[in-house]
């Protein structure tokens, strides 16, 4: 079968979720036994979104090849088979800088470079360069069908229909139907001007997913396939869910899957989507639940811990519990205030990764309160780091320790600026304070040796791990063997002896920080073996607390 694209774009206003909807319908092809390949294609100038602020972005992914990259990636790698790489995500950026590098070395022999055909042309060739022969290609265009960023992406794909083929290209238009309370009706003329905009830039849409908060009629489909020129049945309601995960089910009930086989051509099994309605009920319904409490200074956007979060429900998953999470500011805990009220209900403590001065006492503070309470805690990366400068502080004597990220002049660098390292293709890697921000840190999946019997280790069973990271400083193993003999346990080393991974306290129910970021390889069918074993502490400790206050 030749390969077969599938484009995905979207209308009437931005984050409706097309990220959600490419990754359900690779989910959906998937189950009917076919393989895909997913792209975000993302209109903005940034080279990558490495430097840019959570707020306006959020979660930088990082994919095992150490690429930076949007936040989609991550639903595509967990609810598909995908693997993310370099290939899955390129921006107006890294377009225009390859032809302007081109231009430079005389690659077009003095002619003058236009949008048309020389960036639309690069877009193409990085569109059709599709990791491992995948039978669909599901192309994500970011931004929304009018913005004058995303003009030459959809003129590129406009281009590819023609090139391709009607029976081995579909377009896909997101769009919404908004419920308009007032007249206790819905309102399709959004979902009309957005195809006439992109009509007009010479795209007609083979099916429309309407974005809505309840089911659309079979009269308003009929409405919407006839203003918008597609048939009946490629009208398809993407309803809101609270479960995100239920959203290949409901595609799937509205036809979408057997609608995107037949207008390619593809013959493929029925759909086999137990697992989904297996996950969805195990969220629904479980036999338990659970309080964690994330600390971080980015909480008031939650898509900057998108899949920190994501890998929390998984845990849940796991343990057949509800995982109740609860964003806590940073900030406000460094004003002060008694912790026990802060933290009451909360059965364990976790906190993520970040950069940056703001809201780092506030961190250690939390990380303190678990460790002297015995509440379970995880910490990632700088989560790590801090739990660090916390042991330091409180418990080997060290009034100074810092990070040299926060404080130059620290009388004790525990946690300092890693200048030199081996990256994944065996390269020597030199950075110091002075270098550029985008694309210099340790990123990618590393290896990491585990000490027997630690807590790490009962979570993976395995005496070498890989994992994925994104940090800039790590922690002075001259420092090792002071912090050890106060009851810190680094647990976790890179195999070259170089680098701390892991580390966990001892006489501690469960109290464990890595280096790494585990949340980027946690699956709802997968849960990662460290956020299970976070939510299986805490659910224990819940349970003696519990008892505690019985007797």
């Amino acid at each position: 079968m030749r390969q077969k694209f599938i484009f995905v774009t979207g209308g009437v206003v931005s984050s409706l979720g097309k990220g959600l909807a490419s990754a359900s319908i690779g989910a959906l092809l998937e189950s009917r036994g076919l393989t895909v390949a997913i792209k975000k294609l993302d209109p903005y100038i940034n080279v990558d979104p490495g430097t840019m602020n959570p707020f306006q972005h959020g979660e930088v992914y990082v994919t095992d090849d150490g690429t930076e990259t949007d936040l989609d990636l991550g639903h595509y790698e967990r609810f598909t088979n995908s693997v993310g790489s370099k290939k899955s995500n390129f921006t107006t950026g890294q377009v225009y800088d390859a032809v302007i590098m081109r231009e430079r070395k005389g690659g077009y022999l003095g002619g003058t470079v236009q949008v048309i055909p020389h960036i639309t042309n690069e877009i193409k060739k990085r569109i059709l360069d599709v990791n491992d022969g995948a039978d669909v290609a599901i192309v994500e265009i970011g931004g929304t069908v009018g913005d004058i960023e995303s003009l030459p992406f959809l003129e590129a794909i406009r281009q590819l229909r023609n090139d391709l083929g009607k029976e081995n290209s579909l377009f896909i238009h997101l769009t919404l139907v908004p419920f308009i309370k007032s007249a206790d009706e819905m309102k399709t003329k959004p979902t009309q001007h957005s195809v006439k905009e992109l009509r007009g830039i010479g795209i007609q849409p083979d099916i429309l997913l309407c974005r809505t908060d309840r089911l659309l009629s079979q009269d308003l489909k009929d409405k919407i396939a006839l203003f918008c020129n597609v048939d009946k049945d490629a009208v398809i309601t993407g309803k809101d869910v609270d479960v995100i995960y239920e959203c290949p089910i409901l595609f799937h009930r509205e036809g979408l899957d057997e609608k995107i086989t037949q207008l390619l051509n593809i013959w493929a099994k029925k759909p086999d989507l137990s697992k989904w309605e297996a996950v969805v009920d195990t969220i629904r319904n479980p036999e338990k639940y659970v309080d964690i409490a994330i600390v971080g200074k980015y909480v008031k956007l939650q898509d900057s811990y998108k899949s920190l979060h994501e890998a929390l429900v998984h845990g849940g998953i796991a343990n057949n519990a509800r995982v109740n999470i609860h964003y806590v500011d940073s900030e406000d805990l460094e004003k002060g205030g008694d912790l026990t009220i802060q933290f009451q209900g909360v059965h364990g403590i976790l906190v993520p990764g970040g950069f940056g001065d703001r809201g780092i006492e506030g961190k250690m503070k939390a990380i303190q309160y678990a460790r002297e309470n015995k509440v379970p805690y995880l910490g990632l990366c700088l989560g790590m780091q801090l739990a660090v400068i916390e042991i330091g502080r409180n418990l080997a004597g060290l009034k100074g320790a810092h990070s040299t990220e926060f404080d130059m002049a620290t009388s004790s660098p525990l946690i300092f600026l890693i200048d030199e390292w081996v990256n994944q293709k065996n390269k020597v890697q030199k950075r110091d304070r002075f270098s550029d921000k985008g694309a210099t840190m340790r990123l990618g999946a590393y290896p990491c040796k585990l000490k027997a019997g630690s807590l790490a280790f009962k979570a993976y069973n395995e005496k070498l791990i890989y994992e994925r990271h994104r940090h800039r400083y790590e922690f002075n193993m001259a420092f090792r063997k002071k912090l050890e003999a106060c009851g810190m346990n680094v647990t976790g080393i890179s195999p070259d002896g170089q680098f701390a991974e892991i580390i966990e306290v001892k006489n501690h129910p469960w109290f464990l920080a890595c280096q790494f970021h585990p949340e980027f390889r946690s699956k709802p069918f997968s849960p990662h073996p460290l956020f299970r074993d976070f939510i299986k502490a805490s659910l224990k400790g819940k349970q003696e607390r519990q008892r505690c206050r019985k007797k």
